[in-house]
């Protein structure tokens, strides 16, 4: 699993649909109705929040946005709470940078037109639900992507 923190704009047609289905099993888990992935370290996130469903509905409204501005068509219906705004989550720069470099590694083998459209991007911008601070890479982060970057 992967909810990243990067905005929805970066992800090529196949990492979008798989942030949309992996944020609603995301919202699924936070209602706790699925057995799996309930201590993924990623969901945290949402689970510290104060509005947990909320911020989930807020993560998918603006996946849903992104999917429209590209013409797709999501259904909007399956997000519980489609809020217009919630209070933000706190991410690293260094995670962002992280997501960011493990993203272009992905879209330099399988999209490399969104690859070459994303290259050069700074700063690279979290989706709308976070907001940035300093700091390094998550702790919880162990791909060997990690130590590129530290």
């Amino acid at each position: 699993m992967r909810i990243w923190s990067i905005h929805p704009k970066y992800l090529d047609w196949m990492g979008l649909g798989a942030q949309w289905r992996e944020a609603l099993l995301a919202q699924k888990v936070l209602q706790g109705k699925t057995k799996g992935w309930r201590n993924h370290p990623q969901l945290n996130r949402f689970k510290d929040h104060p509005e947990p469903i909320k911020a989930a509905g807020y993560y998918l409204r603006e996946i849903h946005r992104e999917s429209q501005r590209r013409g797709y068509n999501y259904d909007f219906s399956k997000i519980l709470e489609p809020v217009e705004s919630v209070e933000k989550i706190q991410i690293t720069i260094g995670q962002i940078e992280y997501e960011f470099n493990i993203l272009m590694e992905r879209l330099e083998k399988r999209s490399p037109s969104k690859f070459v459209e994303n290259q050069g991007t700074d700063p690279v911008l979290p989706h709308p639900l976070f907001e940035l601070r300093e700091g390094a890479p998550e702790p919880w982060e162990k791909s060997y992507w990690r130590n590129t970057i530290e």
